[in-house]
């Protein structure tokens, strides 16, 4: 499966790949471990977990592999990466995705791997004026908003360097899952699990296909001869991921609960100007009489500039609150297309949100299978916590711990740079109005997000309904009784779509057509229901499609029935890496050594939308068909 780039036969050696080490050059590292001579001489074991202050990071080697073998290379993240096709058969390349080799030139120090420390947030109760005030003061941790987790960080993830793909200009930071103990690994291994690392390696490249905002997986690497203890004990494994930037919310946590304004400072403005490319680019924004973001029609990714009346309401919006709201728009983005697609990250809690509103650390994850809102797939989540219903405000939530963060910076308005608050920040009599401010602004954020978050969510329906156009009744009449439609008969979510994506309009156009039509949405056992008849679940959907058809024939003439279904089949996935497929997978590769069934769903996960793939014709066919009755809504365990 050649890529862009492997076609016109571009592609550099990982040796020309252009590498850096921004992160650790502008930020804080470990004061125990202060540069890498320091960390490579100290004995591996030295490196394990502790207590770090003051630090993003601790500059630490990956455990070398005894033995390894590569199980996968992902082309797609070769072709983003800018590496050649070619590359993946080199030593150079096996050493480094088995943590036995990185780049480091020790004559003049420069580029050491590290792992990033953070911290976490559960979501609990709501924020109060008490908390921020707590805040922005500096003197407290907020408790009472959350379970702390405390001091997190990577605990079994090693980043290696950055690189920039030498065609498209896009830096990325690479990174080993697995490769060994690092101060933040508490009281575990630092180890990863073959089983979990396959569900990563294929979710972060189907997610991505999807169009979906994540973290990436270049390739995944079994140790053999590593024997990790979870619930069983089971074969070690590495996934070689990237991301333009690892940061997440839970990074700033752990400052605001030590105090350290300083280094919040310093961070905000790392993310604004090297994972954001410069202030400039973050949104503005004109506030009206109600108060109410009013976005730009010709700016579709932020609003509209500045006016001269800036201050309406007392926001007095300076960079750092334009930060904080670019921050919540890529999440707001995210999660839209997460509800979109039916996808459940499982766990997230602070540590888990990206900055950069990707998805990201894959634990119990799941596509949904019969559309059921308050399915989550972690078995340990019993209050459904990070159910599918629940996914947008737990991430608004997030976002409202990280606006807690921001909010001595957000709320000083214009006197965000003067030299006395940047010294010593707030004073008793200066801290009511700030923290007034930083809630108005939390506040106004909040309204922003919920408006950017119905927009995409909106336009991703629409698209999936092969829709043109926005009409202001299509969220009522078509998106929500479509939902409670697909929960009441217990229908499948995503196959619901693809096979909506295959109905000419002309067999629909009768009542007898759209009542014998409706059985291709019912599972393979036939319609099943102790509450409805098999009737009475036709004349449902058969009624759901006439009012579908009609509103696509508004944006469709008839003559162009046939683009309206490939446009429909462009955003409406044949396949999705599901429950039951992943556990088919494990099993095969972990129990009956089938390698090459992990190449070939990587395949279908990189091209969902095709109507086949030229590998196993009967494969193919039963992971895109009908959900086995007893795998539907599986769930799984955060340990990996």
């Amino acid at each position: 499966m050649a890529s862009s780039f492997q076609k016109s036969g571009k592609g550099v050696s990982l040796r020309e790949l252009s590498k850096s080490n921004v992160f650790t050059s502008k930020l804080p590292a470990d004061p125990a471990f202060e540069t890498p001579e320091i960390s490579h001489r100290a004995p591996r074991e030295a490196l394990g977990p502790r207590l770090v202050r003051g630090a993003l990071y601790t500059f630490v080697r990956p455990e070398p592999a005894e033995k390894y073998e590569i199980l996968g290379v992902s082309p797609k993240a070769l072709d983003d990466l800018g590496l050649a096709s070619s590359e993946t058969t080199t030593q150079e390349f096996r050493a480094l995705v088995s943590g036995n080799e990185f780049p480091w030139d020790q004559s003049t120090g420069g580029i050491y791997p590290w792992a990033q420390c953070y911290g976490g947030n559960l979501k609990g109760g709501n924020c109060t004026l008490q908390d921020l005030w707590l805040v922005v003061l500096c003197i407290l941790l907020t408790n009472g908003s959350g379970s702390w987790a405390g001091q997190l960080g990577d605990g079994r993830a090693i980043s290696l360097f950055e690189s920039t793909n030498p065609y498209t200009n896009v830096r990325y930071e690479l990174q080993l899952k697995g490769a060994g103990r690092t101060p933040y690994s508490r009281f575990a291994d630092g180890k990863a699990v073959l089983r979990s690392s396959i569900r990563e390696y294929i979710v972060s490249e189907a997610l991505s296909a999807l169009g979906i905002p994540t973290t990436r997986a270049l390739a995944i690497t079994l140790l053999p001869r590593s024997k990790v203890l979870r619930e069983r004990i089971e074969p070690g494994a590495i996934v070689t991921r990237f991301a333009e930037s690892w940061l997440r919310i839970g990074t700033f946590d752990l400052l605001r609960a030590r105090g350290d304004r300083d280094v919040i400072r310093k961070l905000a403005t790392y993310v604004a100007e090297e994972v954001f490319h410069g202030w400039e680019t973050l949104p503005s924004v004109v506030y009206s009489n109600n108060s109410q973001p009013s976005p730009a029609m010709d700016n579709p990714s932020g609003y509209a500039p500045k006016s001269e009346v800036e201050e309406n309401q007392g926001l007095e919006e300076n960079r750092f609150t334009r930060l904080y709201r670019e921050i919540a728009r890529r999440n707001a983005k995210t999660v839209a297309a997460w509800q979109a697609y039916g996808f459940m990250n499982g766990v997230l809690n602070t540590d888990n949100t990206s900055i950069c509103g990707l998805s990201m650390d894959f634990g119990p994850f799941a596509f949904m299978d019969n559309f059921d809102p308050q399915y989550t797939p972690n078995h340990d989540d019993h209050l459904l916590r990070y159910s599918y219903k629940n996914q947008p405000s737990i991430i608004w939530w997030n976002l409202v711990r990280l606006g807690e963060s921001l909010g001595e910076l957000i709320g000083a308005g214009d006197q965000v740079d003067h030299e006395e608050f940047v010294k010593k920040g707030l004073t008793e009599s200066s801290a009511p109005a700030v923290v007034e401010r930083a809630e108005k602004i939390i506040e106004q954020t909040g309204k922003e997000f919920k408006a950017v978050f119905l927009s995409e969510y909106k336009q991703l329906m629409r698209r999936r309904l092969g829709l043109q156009t926005d009409r202001e009744t299509d969220f009522q009449d078509l998106f929500s009784e479509m939902l409670d439609m697909m929960e009441a008969l217990e229908l499948d979510f995503n196959h619901f779509f693809r096979r909506l994506s295959n109905i000419p309009l002309s067999d629909i156009e009768t009542s007898a057509q759209r009542t014998e039509m409706a059985s291709i949405f019912f599972h393979n056992e036939g319609f099943d229901s102790v509450s409805l008849t098999e009737a009475a679940a036709r004349e449902r959907i058969a009624h759901w499609l006439e009012i579908w058809r009609t509103r696509v024939l508004e944006d469709w003439d008839t003559d162009n029935d046939t683009a309206r279904q490939m446009s429909m089949k462009s955003v409406n996935p044949s396949f999705l890496p599901r429950g039951w497929i992943l556990d088919e997978v494990i099993d095969r590769v972990e129990r009956k050594g089938d390698r090459d069934v992990l190449g070939r769903v990587m395949q279908m996960a990189l091209k969902p939308f095709a109507e086949d793939w030229g590998l196993d014709g009967e494969e193919e066919r039963r992971f895109c068909g009908d959900v086995p009755k007893f795998k539907r809504a599986m769930m799984c365990s955060c340990s990996s």
